[in-house]
Formats: C-alpha cells, sequence, structure tokens
C-alpha cells in the first residue's frame, strides 16, 4: 500500500453525542443521520445533512431503569425502529423524520429486536413496504408503516427456528425483479449459523415454502466476545452486505471462527447440493489468527464491511484488512475521554448512503472516512497473481504497464514467448520498443518477434503512421524470411495445402491486405522482388491498385483468364484495358472479345489499334473472325455511331472471299432511329476506294447509289450484272428524266451487247422495251441499232408505238371535249345569276340605322355614285338575310375594316362621285347618246370594285364581325367624348356645414 497517504481517516465527530441522557449503547445512520440510543431510554437523532438533532424519550410511562438496546434506521435516513429493554420486559417502537412521538408496536411487546432487513430497492420517504425483523427467540416477523397512517399497517410473523433455537443477530433482504414477479433473498445470522431464504411473491409465502423443507445453512461454531448492553449480553456476531449502486455485491458474517465472506449473484442462481437456491459466490474464510501478531487470537467485538476492506474493532483500535489479500493495512486509533477510554470503543457502524463509518464509546461519536480505497487494489492483485483483476482496478496506463510486465515476464521465463509477445505488446511506457525486440532477437525467437510487431500494431494509434509504416516494413521482412526457411526445411510444402508454408502463406496474404494502407509501396514491392515472390508481389500490386503490374504479370504467364478477370473489376481503370489490348487479343481473341462484350463504358474507337493487329494476322479459312464479331456487337447491339468503328468492319467484310455480309451491312440504315439522322456512319469515299480496290463491284454499285451518283452506278453495274443495272435505274423515282436517261443506257448496253448477232437477238433487244414500262419507245432506242437493220425487225414494235400514240391523240380529244362542255355550264351559270332575285318584306330594316329599306331615297342624303331606284335608295340584300342601305353598308365597312381596305373604298366612292359629276355637266351640254357609253362603262366598272369592297361578305356573318372582337369597346376617336362624362370635384366652390349637436 502507499505509505504516504491513509486510505481511512478517524475525525471526532460529536463529543457528548448523549447530551446528558445517559450513556451510549448502540448506534444506527443513513443518508447522513445518525440515531443513538441511551442507556436511559432516550433515542437522539442527528441530522447532519440539515444540521439539526432532536430527542425522544422510549421510557415515559415505564417502571424502572430503561435502557435502549438497538435502534435501526433505514438507507434514506426517514425510518427508524428502536427496542427499549428494562424490568418490565422490551418494547419495540417505530418514529418517522416528521413525527415528534414514536409509535409503539403493541404486537412485538416482549420481544427483544436484535435485527432488521429494509427493502432498499423499494422503500420511499412515506413508507417503510416490506421490513424483516429478527428477534432474540429466533424468530422473524414481517412489518410495514406507511407515514401518513400514524401507524403500522401489519405486523405479520413469517419464521421460527425449531431445529437449534439461536438468537437471529443479523439480517439483510434484496429483491430483483424477474419475468415471473418478484424474488426475495434473505440472509439471517445467528451465533453459530448462516441461513439463505428465497423464494417468489411475497415475503409471506417465500417463508411459508420452508415449513415442509430444509433451510439452508452454512454452520461455522465459535465464540466472539460478548458485549453487555445493560439487562442482556449480547454476541457480536453481524452480518453486512456493500452497496454499490443501490445493489448488494459482497457480504461479510463476523462469525465465531473467522469472517466469512463472498460474493453475491442476485441474477442466476446456482443450484446447491441441497438442491435449495444459493446465491453467494465466491466464499472465503478469514481466520482471526492473520490479525494476531503474537500466540493469542484476538477476536473483533464488531465490524463494518466497505468495497475492499474489513474494519475491525479489536479493543479501542479498528484494524483495516484487505478483503481480498486479507492483509491489515492500517490501524485506528481514536481520541477518546479518560472515562470513555476504560470502557473502549463499543461498536462500529456505515452510512450506505453517504459512504460513510463510525465508531461510538459510551460518550463520542468517531467519523471514519475513505479516501480513494481501491487506489492500490492493482498492486494487491498483482501479488495475487490475479491479472484480470489488476487490470480492471489500474487507474492509469503506467499501472496497466505493471501488470502486464509482470505477465510479459513470466512468459518469458517459462519460454513461453508468443504469450509473452502478446504482453510486451501492450506496454506502452515502462519498457521501449528496442528492448523488447532485442530480448527477442538475443533469444532467437523471429516467430515470437513477428508475433510481438503483430500484436503491436494492433495497439498502436492510427496518429503513429511513421512507426505503424516501419513496423509493418519489418513485419513484412520477417514474413519473407520465415517463408523461404519452411522453404529450405522442406521441398514438398508446395503441394501440401496443410503444411506450415501454406498457412504461413495465407496469413502473410492477410497481413498485406490489413496493411495495404500503412505499407509503403515501393520499399514492399522491392522486398518482395528481392525475395523472389511473384505471386505476393502480384497480389500487393492488386492491392495497391496497380493493375499494370498483375495484368502484365499474368499475360507473359500465359494465363489470359485471369488477366481478363483483374480487368473486369469495377475498381479497374478503363485506361488498363485499352493499354492491354493487343496483347490479349492475341494470346487468347474469344475470350478477349467475350470480356469486351460484358465491359460496360468501353470505347471501341480505342480498341482499334489492337483490332487492327489481330486482323493483321493470317487465320484459318473457316475460323470465327473474333474482331468482326465484337464490332458487330458494337455497331448492332450497342448502335455504335463511330465513323472509324463502321470504317474498319467494312473494311474486314469486303477482305472475305464472300461478299454477302459487306452488302447486308451497306444495305443497313444504322441511323434510321435519330430523327433527321444520317443512314449511315462510315465514310462512302473510303468504302468506294476500298471496295474497288478489293473488286467488289456489286458493293462499289450500292455506294454509287447511296451517293446519288445514280449515271455512274448504273454504268458499274451493267459491266457486272445487267438486271442489277435495271434495278438501279429503278431506284430513281422523282427524276423522270434523269430514270429515262438511265434506261437509254442500259438500252444502249443491251443493243451494243448484241450487235452484230442473228436477227434473234435485234427481237431481244426490242423485247427489252416491254422491261421499261412505257419508259422508252421504239423511236428512243432505233438510234443504237445498226443502219442496215430490216424494217422487217421493227414493225411489231413501230406498230405498237404507233397505236399508243392514236390512244394518246384520242384520250387528248375527250379532255378538249370535256373542257368545252364544262365552259358552256360556266356561261349557262353565270347568266343564271343575272337573273336571280329574292324578295324582301315591305317592313325589312336596315340592319345599321335599323329603319326600313323601302323608304324614299330623298330621307337618306345619299353618296355620290348611286341613284335612286324610283323613290327608293339603294340597298343590299345577302343570302343570311341581312340587308343594309347602301350608305350604311359603306359606312359600317370602312369603319370596322382595316385602313388600307377603308382607304380604297373611300378612293373608289370619291372616284364615282367625280364620274358622276362630269356626266351631269356634260348632259346639259350636246354631247349624244352614243359619245356618253364608254364613260357609263367606266362607272360600271367602278361600281362593280365597290361592289366587291363592301358587299363580298355579309359584314354581320363573315370575317369582319370576328375581327370586332379585338377591338375596344371605346373607340380612341371617342376618348374625348369619354372624359365628358368624367366627375371632377369642384374644391373652389365646396363649404362646410356644421351640423347640429
Amino acid at each position: 500500500m502507499d505509505q504516504g497517504r491513509q486510505v481511512f481517516t478517524v475525525d471526532l465527530l460529536e463529543r457528548y453525542a448523549a447530551k446528558g441522557r445517559g450513556v451510549i449503547t448502540c448506534m444506527a445512520a443513513g443518508n447522513d443521520v445518525i440515531v443513538i440510543g441511551t442507556s436511559r431510554g432516550w433515542v437522539i437523532r442527528h441530522d447532519f445533512g440539515v444540521g439539526n438533532s432532536y430527542e425522544i424519550d422510549l421510557s415515559v410511562g415505564r417502571p424502572g431503569d430503561q435502557s435502549i438496546h438497538r435502534v435501526f434506521v433505514d438507507p434514506g435516513g426517514s425510518h427508524c425502529i428502536a427496542t427499549v429493554v428494562g424490568p418490565g420486559g422490551a418494547e419495540t417502537f417505530y418514529t418517522h423524520a416528521k413525527w415528534t412521538k414514536p409509535r409503539i408496536l403493541s404486537k412485538l411487546k416482549g420481544l427483544v429486536v436484535n435485527a432488521v432487513a429494509w427493502n432498499k430497492q423499494q422503500i420511499t420517504e412515506v413508507s417503510t413496504k416490506e421490513v424483516i425483523l429478527g428477534t432474540e427467540n429466533g424468530q422473524l416477523h414481517e412489518l410495514a408503516v406507511d407515514e401518513k397512517d400514524k401507524k403500522e399497517k401489519y405486523i405479520k410473523f413469517l419464521f421460527e427456528l425449531t431445529e437449534l433455537p439461536e438468537a437471529f443477530m443479523g439480517l439483510q433482504m434484496e429483491t430483483a425483479s424477474m419475468i415471473n414477479g418478484t424474488r426475495y433473498y434473505v440472509m439471517v445470522v445467528t451465533p453459530t449459523r448462516l441461513y439463505s431464504f428465497t423464494g417468489f411473491g411475497s415475503l409471506e409465502s417465500v417463508f411459508s415454502g420452508y415449513l415442509d423443507r430444509t433451510v439452508h445453512f452454512m454452520e461455522l461454531p465459535g465464540d466472539i466476545p460478548n458485549r453487555q448492553t445493560s439487562f442482556y449480553w449480547s454476541s457480536s456476531s453481524e452480518l453486512h452486505f456493500f452497496i454499490k449502486q443501490r445493489r448488494a455485491v459482497h457480504f461479510a458474517w463476523l462469525s465465531g471462527a473467522g469472517i466469512y465472506h463472498g460474493g453475491l449473484n442476485f441474477g442466476g442462481q446456482l443450484s446447491s447440493s441441497s438442491g435449495n437456491e444459493n446465491f453467494i459466490e465466491n466464499k472465503a474464510l478469514l481466520d482471526y489468527s492473520k490479525l494476531s501478531e503474537g500466540a493469542e487470537v484476538v477476536k473483533p467485538s464488531s465490524m463494518a464491511l466497505s468495497e475492499f476492506h474489513f474494519l475491525l474493532l479489536l479493543g479501542n483500535k479498528v484494524k483495516v484488512v484487505n478483503r481480498i489479500s486479507e492483509n491489515i493495512i492500517e490501524e485506528l486509533q481514536f481520541d477518546q475521554t479518560s472515562d470513555s477510554a476504560s470502557k473502549g470503543i463499543i461498536g462500529l457502524c456505515s452510512d450506505a448512503m453517504a459512504g460513510l463509518f463510525y465508531a461510538y464509546d459510551q460518550n463520542s461519536i468517531f467519523q471514519v472516512s475513505i479516501n480513494d480505497e481501491g487506489r492500490d487494489m492493482w498492486k494487491v492483485y498483482l501479488d495475487m497473481n490475479e491479472y484480470a483483476a489488476a487490470l480492471v482496478n489500474c487507474r492509469d496506463p503506467f499501472q496497466r504497464d505493471e501488470v502486464y510486465l509482470v505477465q510479459a515476464e513470466a512468459a518469458f521465463s517459462s519460454k513461453d514467448y508468443f504469450r509473452a509477445a502478446s504482453f510486451y505488446a501492450k506496454i506502452d511506457y515502462i519498457l521501449s520498443f528496442e528492448e523488447v525486440t532485442l530480448k527477442f532477437i538475443s533469444a532467437g525467437e523471429q516467430d515470437a518477434l513477428r508475433t510481438f510487431l503483430l500484436r503491436k500494431l494492433d495497439n498502436l494509434e492510427k496518429s503513429d503512421k511513421c512507426l505503424i509504416t516501419m513496423i509493418s516494413t519489418w513485419t513484412t521482412e520477417l514474413y519473407l524470411d520465415k517463408i523461404n526457411r519452411l522453404l529450405l526445411e522442406d521441398d514438398s510444402a508446395l503441394e501440401n495445402s496443410n503444411s506450415e508454408y501454406q498457412l504461413i502463406i495465407k496469413e502473410f496474404r492477410a497481413f498485406l491486405s490489413d496493411s495495404k494502407s500503412v505499407l509503403d509501396e515501393t520499399t514492399t514491392m522491392k522486398l518482395l522482388e528481392s525475395y523472389g515472390r511473384v505471386e505476393e508481389l502480384v497480389y500487393f500490386a492488386s492491392l495497391k491498385g496497380q493493375y499494370d503490374i498483375v495484368v502484365h504479370h499474368y499475360i507473359q504467364q500465359g494465363e489470359a483468364q485471369k488477366a481478363l478477370e483483374v480487368l473486369q473489376k469495377p475498381s479497374v481503370p478503363i485506361d488498363v484495358v485499352y493499354k492491354f489490348a493487343p496483347d490479349l487479343i492475341a494470346l487468347d481473341a474469344y475470350e478477349t472479345v467475350e470480356s469486351w462484350m460484358a465491359t460496360k463504358n468501353l470505347n471501341p474507337r480505342k480498341l482499334i489499334p489492337a483490332m487492327m493487329r489481330y486482323s493483321s494476322e493470317p487465320h484459318a479459312k473457316n475460323e470465327t473472325h473474333e474482331v468482326i464479331k465484337y464490332l458487330e456487337y458494337c455497331v448492332h447491339r450497342l448502335h455504335n455511331e463511330d465513323p472509324g468503328v463502321h470504317n474498319l468492319l467494312l473494311s474486314l467484310y469486303a477482305k472475305q472471299e464472300d461478299d454477302s455480309a459487306l452488302i447486308r451491312f451497306l444495305q443497313c440504315k444504322f441511323g434510321k432511329g435519330p430523327e433527321n439522322g444520317p443512314e449511315f456512319f462510315y465514310d462512302p469515299k473510303y468504302a468506294l476506294r476500298l471496295c474497288l480496290k478489293e473488286k467488289r463491284m456489286r458493293a462499289c454499285v450500292h455506294i454509287y447509289s447511296m451517293m446519288s451518283m445514280h449515271e455512274e452506278a448504273v454504268a458499274l453495274a451493267l459491266q457486272v450484272d445487267s438486271e442489277l443495272a435495271m434495278a438501279e435505274a429503278d431506284k430513281v423515282e422523282d427524276d423522270e428524266d434523269l430514270r429515262k436517261k438511265l434506261w437509254l443506257m442500259i438500252a444502249k448496253h443491251v443493243v451494243e451487247q448484241e450487235k452484230g448477232t442473228k436477227r434473234e437477238n435485234i427481237r431481244k433487244a426490242i423485247a427489252f422495251l416491254k422491261e421499261t414500262d412505257g419508259l422508252l419507245k421504239i423511236e428512243d432506242i432505233l438510234p443504237f441499232f445498226p443502219d442496215f437493220a430490216l424494217i422487217d425487225d421493227f414493225k411489231e414494235a413501230i406498230c405498237s408505238s404507233l397505236e399508243d400514240y392514236n390512244k394518246q391523240i384520242e384520250q387528248l380529244k375527250e379532255e378538249m371535249n370535256d373542257a368545252t362542255r364544262g365552259a358552256d355550264n360556266i356561261r349557262n351559270d353565270i347568266s343564271a345569276l343575272a337573273q336571280r332575285c329574292t324578295i324582301i318584306d315591305q317592313d325589312e330594316e336596315c340592319g345599321v340605322c335599323r329603319r326600313k329599306l323601302l323608304t324614299a331615297g330623298r330621307e337618306f342624303s345619299m353618296g355620290h355614285g348611286y341613284t335612286l331606284v324610283g323613290q327608293m335608295a339603294p340597298f343590299y340584300i345577302f343570302p343570311c338575310g341581312h340587308a343594309f342601305h347602301a350608305q350604311c353598308l359603306i359606312a359600317h365597312v370602312t369603319r370596322c375594316t382595316v385602313e388600307a381596305h377603308a382607304e380604297y373604298i373611300l378612293d373608289l366612292q370619291k372616284q364615282l362621285t367625280l364620274m358622276g359629276s362630269e356626266t351631269r355637266r356634260e348632259s346639259n351640254g350636246t354631247l349624244s347618246q352614243e359619245e356618253t357609253i364608254p364613260s357609263m362603262t367606266t362607272v360600271d366598272k367602278l361600281r362593280s370594285q365597290l361592289d366587291d369592297a363592301i358587299a363580298s361578305e355579309c359584314p354581320f356573318c363573315g370575317d369582319l364581325m370576328i375581327r370586332e372582337i379585338s377591338l375596344p369597346f371605346i373607340h380612341p376617336e371617342e376618348e374625348q367624348h369619354l372624359l365628358s362624362w368624367e366627375i371632377k370635384p369642384n374644391v373652389a366652390n365646396q363649404r362646410n356645414i356644421s351640423l347640429p349637436a
């Protein structure tokens, strides 16, 4: 232990705590509340939390001297139970922190209560819940009190010892909530036995279950110094629980044979040999002989329990014993008064909530404080070789290093080097990295050194990048050295899959995979290369993304399939595929092309060099051309539009003996999908040169035709096949002259081809005319025949041609007759139209002015250019039924039509006015009627034009009405009229009128 600091310290808390009410006989504490009992029957409560105290006299009304036998306080300091003994027997009282008068528990009259167990999980400030009381005569009772009721709820008898009746001296209770209800755990001690009870339901049901079965107990016979409390001699057998986070974790029983202690497990119930459930584990017995330096064994009269220590009262001293090592670490002395020193310290008690301990004599109360009692527990466990517990109790890295060092040194001494390496790797401060490595190097343990380095890597922080890289590189070299040594030791290790060599290879590769981000790429590759580990070099290169090295290695080994598998990984850059395409297609064309077709986002244009290299090499006649297969996949499946790809495919087709594939390719319209897209993507000029070079004439004909060079196409086709030439000529549909020219070229070829043969050949040439569907006549091909050809050979063709001309003449005559009849019909319709009339009602109104049409013309101011019809003004009537005065119609149309049309109408009206004025002036002279006829004809023309301008359609039913929809309701010329209706306030004439109040 650290001797510089004491774990436990003693301070005088209260010198005259009994306040003249006798001497202190007993004491209990909880939550900074201390309750003491005196020899005169007084209970004194000190609340150090709020700094007050009060006294209660329990001897009132009782004869003789009364003394407090025991006081008990719950962990919260609210509830108190006290037993008073005197000549008249024993009485038990309950009091609450808020009460001024105690409540006597009449059902317990005559029973001396030695022990109380509180339900620490459920107790509250206002209710005790279940409380168990242990009596001097070996009985257990259950009590429950609610503060608001001012009395007990019930007192029940629970259990009584019958086999060996003894006084109950200590009592503790715990509860645990489980699926099937609340489970109770109860421990009770007598001077010689420790009993344990457990069960579900209520306390009453738990203890009733032991009526027909044996109670589980532990017996430790022996004597403990008794202490007299007034009328009773009390044994010092005690039972204590240590509470941590509101749960008991271990216990201690002050028995006659020693201190029986152990852990408490309320979660898992272990079965004992008797069949009862036992919740005690790691049991031990501290013999009292360890407390005495001499031969005489001194037994403690009282004790208290902390997390790691026992506080044992021996005379006027308290010895602090470590619960784990069972060594005395401190002795506590008390500053007693002279009159109390002779009596000694009476007892010890603890405050679980405050974490304090108290000692008391007849007058004074002493406080025992704890100062970090677990600070040296790691060393205690370490001395006992309990390394796991030592590590749990370490407070800093240096302490942990000490534990690891002891473990490592022990393992190294026993030559367990691998285990030592694991512990050495966990040390960070007290032993340097170099010292550890030298230890293993000196011992010649390379494998253990490798293990140490691996474990050290696991324990390093990620921020130690330099150190991690250095250790990882060293570890790599150790692995390589180990691999080479195994190969030298056993040549058959390569074939045996379960050999140590194969296992270390797997382990090394796993290490490379885990350390790929910290290993220096260049250094590691040089190491692998220097040791000749090509496969591991390739593996590491793949881990680092150096796919060039990996693929190059597989190509050198001739393993195209493995190289392609690497290239198909998503992480491989696409440029690597292009880089190795020439080598791979030369190595295995089929697998390479299959890989290309399976790879997405591949640009075929960048593969053209590799495909051209493959295509330049000789291939078997029946061998599938893999490049053509891939290019067809790009063109037909991927719809590739790259001209280079199409040109390459076309060139490969052109070099094949069979030109059917080439013709099919040329006939495909690859661009027919996109709107306004091209029909092909290859270069037609390049294709034409290539096909001419390879003498693929049919393909050349197709290309000429595609380029709209029909004359060249037909001329070349005639060199191959006349049928092909005819087919090309028929492709021209929109240019009749060109089509005829092409057929003439074919006809000339046919005639010249048959020249100099027998007359039958001439007849065959003339029969060619029938294939032109009438496009060519005999006169078109006659110039191609020789001058000496007999007319008999053309007789039939000439007659047929003449008959065709006769038919055409007759057809033209028929069309002329039809035209003549149509003209006559039109003239008749015009004549009939001039005689057309309509009937109107005498009350018919004008559609504009709403006056009657048949009113005398003098009522109107008629425009010039019109004459009165009898006594009526001129008017217009439309087929729809609307009628208008001529002047009203002119005004309406002029107002509603466009400006240019309105000006045209006004101009016509002006000309008619002028013509009318001249006619009247000349009629007063000597001009004859015959001389005035030409001018009247001019007037009629102007009137006709005016009629067409204003009366071509009804203004209410035609386009004029439709256009009026877009016109505003108020015309611009009416704006001034609109402003005249605006109301303007007359500010000058306003007067203030006062309203009457």
